[in-house]
């Protein structure tokens, strides 16, 4: 899968592009197809103003959030949990994530995490929703958060929901 990472806000504290590639690389690994390799991801960075307007526009809260993900194209449930149909051949984009800097951040501190722990987290959360992933109940919820665990211990960070 290629990643491509724009940066739209201040680089202060945004991670490497190779730290989202990694990150996003570890999310889909154990869900895409093999024959899917020319699938592209585009991360963008945003500052609260940017945020604030896509979360406005196509999610009708008018404040900014840590991550909002874009699908390219729709997926459909599938068992377990695990969506059964992911982008068609025809398909070369998985989707868009926007990431909120300066929310991130904020969030951080506030939860006395390492800021780059949460940004991987972040990044881990966006792809598994693209992957159709969601946690609009308590049983989904439950079985997206362990996905996310799993995919952040691989690279030494803790639960973020402990």
């Amino acid at each position: 899968m290629a990643v491509t990472v724009q940066v739209a806000s201040s680089r202060r504290g945004v991670p490497h592009a190779r730290s989202f590639n990694r990150w996003a690389q570890a999310a889909c690994a154990p869900y895409l197809p093999r024959n899917n390799q020319e699938l592209a991801l585009t991360i963008r960075v945003v500052g609260a103003a940017e945020s604030r307007k896509l979360n406005r526009t196509w999610r009708a809260k008018d404040k900014p959030t840590n991550v909002l993900s874009f699908p390219a194209a729709p997926l459909a449930p599938g068992k377990n949990g695990v969506p059964s149909r992911f982008p068609a051949k025809e398909y070369s984009e998985l989707g868009d994530l926007a990431i909120c800097a300066p929310v991130v951040a904020r969030e951080a501190k506030e939860q006395g995490k390492p800021a780059q722990a949460h940004w991987a987290h972040m990044v881990v959360h966006g792809v598994l929703h693209l992957l159709g992933f969601d946690h609009e109940n308590d049983r989904d919820a439950t079985a997206m958060e362990a996905r996310e665990v799993n995919i952040l211990a691989q690279f030494g960070y803790d639960n973020p929901y402990a």
